[in-house]
């Protein structure tokens, strides 16, 4: 099995890593000093046990090299994509496989949903209908990712919580494709079962980052103070019901409510978010696909959204000030 993963950080490079440990014949898609420390000493691995390990996938920063994939792992944040969908040409083959390993509401949300909006684009997730045109919906495989790394320096990741990375077809079956992928990761040591409601997985994820992430940016605060402090506990608490109201009008279930979910937050403690994290290196925010793309979804359906739309418009001005909201 040929595996690509394009954009090897820190996820990017944590499923990496295993799967080359398995045996599988990845290459990994990088640049700047990230690349080259891993194309002279290999990628190491630091497991959230402690362990260690190094592995030595194929890296490169040129797609073309790599040649027609079996699977290609899209690990990058969601604005990234659109502008190189084109670079990723030479791994797409007639049955290459993709799989958007990132974060918010995906591109592709609405191929094969049944209702009345199946087919319908995201705007501010694919300007242009980049990805719909050029990686095409029915090649995905949805994909969640519920663990997080860093990378510890150029060509070291740490992991450092959870290995759950649910998959599932847009249309809800079990393809061969998808149980394939499924059963090479979870040997890898990735729970990644094959879902039949993928999108009840991506509304759960980001039912948590609509809300603590953006306020984290306005208020510099943790998972932790954010969630016990009275009046942002309220506002959380008002952009999650919006947020839940806009995914149940498109048919997704929740399997637990919003107290239970911050709460999830809470327990994680004094946690920095990734937007966050982005706003202090200075570097462009996953703004629209977590949370301008609640707001687009809530138009669609005719669900009022104030509290989001009103945190939308606040972390958007706040990241333009910052030189991080990519125009």
């Amino acid at each position: 099995m040929k595996v690509c993963v394009f954009g090897a950080g820190a996820i990017g490079g944590h499923v990496g890593a295993l799967l080359t440990r398995q045996g599988l014949d990845v290459t990994l898609i990088a640049r700047g000093p990230h690349l080259a420390a891993m194309q002279k000493d290999g990628l190491t691995l630091i497991t959230e046990d402690g362990d260690e390990f190094v592995t030595r996938p194929h890296c490169t920063d040129d797609p073309a090299g790599a040649g027609v994939q079996d699977y290609v792992l899209i690990a990058l944040k969601a604005h990234s994509v659109p502008p190189i969908v084109d670079h990723m040409a030479p791994l797409l083959g007639p049955d290459t496989v993709v799989v958007p390993v990132v974060n918010g509401i995906p591109w592709w949300y609405f191929h094969r949903l049944d209702g009345p909006y199946e087919g319908h684009r995201i705007s501010c997730v694919d300007p242009d209908d980049r990805q719909w045109t050029h990686i095409g919906p029915e090649r995905v495989v949805g994909c969640v990712v519920w663990t997080s790394a860093e990378i510890e320096r150029p060509g070291v990741i740490r992991h450092t919580h959870g290995n759950r990375m649910p998959l599932g077809e847009p249309d809800g079956g079990r393809s061969e494709r998808a149980l394939k992928l499924s059963k090479v990761m979870v040997a890898a040591g990735l729970k990644s079962p094959v879902r039949s409601k993928i999108r009840n997985e991506i509304w759960m994820k980001l039912w948590g980052n609509l809300s603590f992430n953006p306020v984290s940016v306005l208020t510099h605060a943790t998972l932790e103070t954010l969630a016990t402090d009275p009046g942002c506990h309220t506002l959380l608490r008002d952009m999650m019901e919006e947020g839940r109201a806009v995914g149940e009008a498109l048919g997704a279930e929740f399997a637990m409510d919003v107290d239970a979910r911050i709460k999830a937050a809470e327990a994680v403690g004094a946690h920095r978010t990734s937007m966050l994290q982005d706003l202090d290196q200075g570097r462009p925010m996953e703004i629209d696909a977590l949370v301008g793309a609640v707001t687009e979804l809530g138009r669609l359906v005719g669900v009022p959204t104030p509290t989001i739309d009103l945190v939308y418009a606040l972390v958007v001005r706040r990241a333009r000030e910052a030189g991080c909201y990519p125009d």
